[in-house]
């Protein structure tokens, strides 16, 4: 049985309907929703039964309690030196793009003529930044991602037929998805050829034949054979008369310097392939795409399949990726080419500055990588701040979360991927986690 202070300490936790009409919790509930507001209120209320806060202190406690956003998605900061870090969500959007999105969020004219009054062709701004960005591909066509994209290409193009691939182009991406798996299930039949480390010209002419679906030359973008190798050029199975499908995967679009050793879609295009595919959030610096560029009659073929009604991208990556193609350079291209002595001043200033604040950490050289979207053993230098590796999770449960690498018994908060205008942010975080961690020791 309740005692008198208790039931009258009950009865002064303000009611929820009281608090929702605060200015506060309205403003709350028009960015998160009644629900994720109205839980809040409950389990501040619920504190306040058990004793654990006071009756006055239910509002703030709610209020403290809320969510930043609707989603669960956290922003992060990536210090780990993987430019296409696929856990952190690959390429960053460029301001061009973001703003694109947020053009396209309302009602948009995705498939209306705003000057005849009719429907038009769902991403035709698409298909025209694409055909400008490469104009050896006679069409193109967009889907949700790079793997759909070779999906809808083996589904189109050899139903019941064989695809001819070499074995040491049998990759595994992401999550354990494997390129062989991925293709079987369409119906097509592998038809593997040489060897993991070798494979000949004539070892694909010996199988084609009438069952021949199509070629498939597969750049393994993770990974990289070396030694006593050899493989088949776009160029040389463009001569043995099959159609000659391209998974670049890293959806580099024309030749780069940075990436010597990196296919592009210009060139395998200009090479003989008949269809190329690539990733729109990789090289590219785009939202997550599949991206088909190639002759006219293949691609209006894959056009009209209907397995593309299934795999078309949404309003929100067609602007995006409209607007990754029409701007200015995005933050993958530029955290590929930064100045290392630049991230070596900028990581010296970081690392003053929370010496300042009192936090130990000193500068040090280091390698980035280009990640899961391409360059595969391509090291870029770079420099990180080195600090307590038992920062590394209050960072990531920081907001924004602030994700490092942990090396040789030190948190490395490389540079290379952060935009200089966040190292105060990050500056900030690594005090406050640094904080937290020394009030719980």
């Amino acid at each position: 049985m309740l005692s008198e202070h208790d039931a009258e300490s009950r009865r002064r936790i303000p009611g929820t309907d009281t608090l929702l009409a605060e200015p506060r919790f309205t403003a709350a509930t028009s960015a998160l929703g009644r629900d994720l507001v109205k839980a809040a209120i409950t389990q501040a209320q619920d504190r306040a039964r058990r004793g654990e806060i006071t009756p006055e202190d239910v509002g703030d406690t709610a209020a403290g309690s809320l969510p930043p956003r609707a989603s669960t998605l956290r922003p992060v900061i990536n210090a780990t030196g993987v430019v296409l870090h696929t856990n952190l969500g690959r390429a960053p959007l460029s301001p061009a793009a973001v703003a694109a999105v947020h053009a396209a969020a309302g009602h948009t004219d995705v498939e209306y003529d705003t000057d005849t009054g009719r429907r038009d062709l769902r991403g035709r701004g698409v298909v025209d930044a694409l055909g400008a960005a490469v104009p050896s591909a006679e069409a193109a066509h967009v889907v949700n991602n790079g793997a759909a994209a070779l999906v809808l290409a083996a589904t189109a193009l050899a139903p019941g037929q064989e695809v001819v691939v070499s074995r040491g182009e049998l990759v595994e991406i992401g999550d354990g998805f494997r390129l062989p798996e991925l293709l079987e299930s369409t119906g097509a039949v592998l038809r593997e050829v040489g060897t993991t480390n070798r494979t000949r010209l004539d070892d694909y002419r010996a199988v084609l034949g009438p069952d021949t679906g199509f070629v498939l030359k597969v750049h393994p973008s993770n990974f990289v054979i070396q030694g006593f190798t050899s493989s088949v050029s776009i160029r040389d199975l463009a001569q043995l008369g099959a159609t000659v499908v391209a998974d670049l995967g890293s959806g580099l679009l024309s030749p780069d310097p940075l990436l010597p050793d990196e296919p592009d879609a210009s060139s395998a295009l200009a090479d003989g392939a008949a269809l190329v595919t690539g990733s729109g959030d990789k090289l590219l610096g785009g939202p997550q795409a599949g991206l088909l560029l190639g002759r006219a009659e293949i691609i209006e073929q894959l056009r009209r399949h209907p397995l593309a009604r299934a795999l078309r991208v949404d309003k929100l990556t067609l602007a995006a990726l409209e607007a990754t193609l029409r701007g200015p350079e995005t933050p993958t291209w530029a955290a590929l080419r930064h100045d290392a002595a630049e991230l070596h001043a900028r990581a010296e200033e970081l690392r003053d500055g929370l010496r300042q604040d009192g936090v130990t950490s000193e500068t040090v050289e280091t390698a980035s990588v280009v990640g899961g979207g391409g360059g595969p053993g391509l090291e870029l230098t770079s420099w990180a701040v080195a600090v307590d590796p038992g920062l590394a999770a209050p960072l990531r449960q920081h907001e924004p979360a602030v994700v490092g690498r942990l090396e040789r018994d030190r948190l490395l908060l490389d540079l290379r991927c952060v935009p200089s205008d966040q190292d105060s942010t990050l500056r900030s975080a690594v005090v406050s986690a640094w904080h937290r961690q020394a009030r719980s020791e």
